[in-house]
């Protein structure tokens, strides 16, 4: 069965990057870290949720993947990033990334992002991240997730 296109355009920016993780469909909604979770069989800390924040005053895009256990540390972000930052707005996350939010993959943007990883997902050898729908998923390691987003590692929650 084939991909909804969007997590088909998740599935060919891995491919495009040299990454080999296979997209996967869920027949159950993983919108949410506890909803992945419970699709795919894992800790919630072993889901990357991928939130978006706007810097301010500079507008760009911070994507922060964290693990599904933590509530990030909105100060320590802006401490990372070197300026202040905001909750972004849906329309905000669909123009930067190209995805609505519950879909948001850490890879495959519509426009560059600034990431931080955050360190605690080095704690599990395979994690789990949206795939550009909320039912699309797809399994990586840490360290994969660093190559692919470029991201820095941090302490963010």
């Amino acid at each position: 069965m084939p991909l909804k296109p969007s997590a088909q355009k998740v599935q060919d920016a891995l491919r495009a990057a040299g990454f080999s993780n296979e997209v996967i469909e869920l027949p159950d909604s993983a919108r949410t870290a506890a909803e992945a979770a419970a699709a795919v069989g894992c800790e919630v800390a072993q889901i990357v949720k991928s939130l978006l924040f706007e810097g301010r005053p500079s507008g760009r895009a911070v994507l922060v993947a964290a693990s599904g256990s933590h509530r990030v540390d909105e100060k320590a972000v802006a401490a990372l990033v070197g300026e202040a930052i905001g909750r972004a707005s849906a329309d905000f996350v669909r123009e930067q990334t190209g995805y609505a939010i519950g879909g948001v993959p850490p890879i495959g943007h519509a426009r560059p992002v600034v990431t931080l990883v955050d360190e605690a997902l080095f704690q599990h050898p395979r994690i789990w991240a949206a795939a550009g729908h909320p039912h699309a998923v797809f399994a990586l390691t840490p360290d994969e997730l660093v190559r692919m987003t470029g991201g820095q590692v941090a302490r963010i929650a």
